[in-house]
């Protein structure tokens, strides 16, 4: 068989709707004909897509890369033939987008100005979440990266639209010369007596699913040390060993810095697009979640420790 854009559509349909079940319904399809469908899709690629989860199914590591090349082709064909007087029209005015603490912004915008040149985009740095949401529904912007948790989905009016960008694990930064620096995995339990650096109340559940995460693993921090700064100046305070910190996968360490997975992924965090509908068409959407999706496949490739775990992760069944 030879991959078509249909398929593209069923592949990411999965995936945002969490099940093969839902996906069909959403689809207009059975559910027998939406899995033969994606048995073909994973036999021409040789490898599982999908895993089984407790509530439906989860990509794995390569249906992750997967999805992200898909969105990208299917937001290039979109564009295709759509761009109608009003669209262009649009197009030419700006956009302001916010951006909370996210690796993801400066690979997105800069693919963003290279397929919209006439869009005038306006860059904001906006720390929480909830305060995204807020300016979004004030019409003070128009389309911002956020970030949520499992269980903890980020809430808004009917006037504000979001999309799962990727869900990623959450790692631990340490110095280069820690006691636990040749572990690959770190349980959190064996973190029990560190400081940490944590950054403040996001206003989508952080610092609170780490907390719980602690609790769970029968401890409460010794010490926490609240930082909201640049990311090396906190590698520099890790690698004198003044505490560790709970990093973003794909983070790139400095030489006297490591990053860890931790033992169960006790932590997950989920970047998302969220945008004001009446502000953006749908072709100007889909370019900025291809531009988002693109800008973490790059930073997947960057982030040795990151393939590593999925690798030992996502492995595929033997045949």
């Amino acid at each position: 068989m030879e991959l078509e854009l249909r398929h593209l559509r069923v592949l990411c349909t999965i995936a945002d709707t969490g099940s093969v079940g839902r996906a069909a319904v959403a689809l207009g399809a059975s559910q027998p004909a939406t899995s033969t469908q994606l048995r073909r899709i994973e036999r021409h690629l040789g490898a599982p897509l999908f895993e089984r989860t407790a509530s439906g199914v989860a990509p794995t590591g390569f249906g992750t890369e997967v999805l992200a090349a898909a969105r990208e082709v299917l937001a290039r064909a979109d564009c295709l033939g759509r761009r109608s007087a009003e669209e262009a029209a649009q197009s030419r005015r700006e956009l302001r987008l916010a951006a909370t603490n996210s690796p993801i912004l400066p690979g997105l915008l800069s693919r963003a100005r290279a397929q919209m040149p006439d869009l005038l985009f306006t860059v904001s740095s906006v720390y929480r979440s909830s305060e995204i949401v807020e300016l979004l529904e004030q019409d003070s912007l128009d389309v911002a990266i956020a970030v949520d948790y499992p269980g903890m989905e980020l809430r808004h009016s009917e006037t504000v639209a979001h999309r799962g960008i990727v869900t990623e694990p959450s790692f631990v930064a340490l110095a280069a010369g820690h006691r636990l620096r040749h572990r690959t995995e770190i349980a959190l339990a064996d973190l029990a007596e560190e400081a940490w650096f944590l950054t403040p109340d996001d206003g989508a559940g952080w610092p609170g699913v780490f907390l719980t995460a602690c609790a769970s693993a029968g401890f409460a921090p010794a010490t926490v040390h609240e930082f909201l700064g640049d990311r090396l100046e906190l590698q520099d305070m890790i690698a004198d060993g003044l505490g560790v910190s709970v990093v973003q996968a794909t983070t790139r360490p400095l030489a006297d810095v490591v990053v860890k997975p931790l033992m169960g992924t006790p932590l997950w965090a989920r970047y998302l697009l969220a945008w004001r509908p009446a502000a953006m068409t749908g072709t100007v959407v889909e370019a900025l979640f291809g531009a988002a999706t693109a800008a973490y496949r790059e930073l997947i490739a960057g982030s040795p420790h990151f393939q590593a775990w999925a690798s030992r992760t996502y492995r595929a069944p033997r045949p």
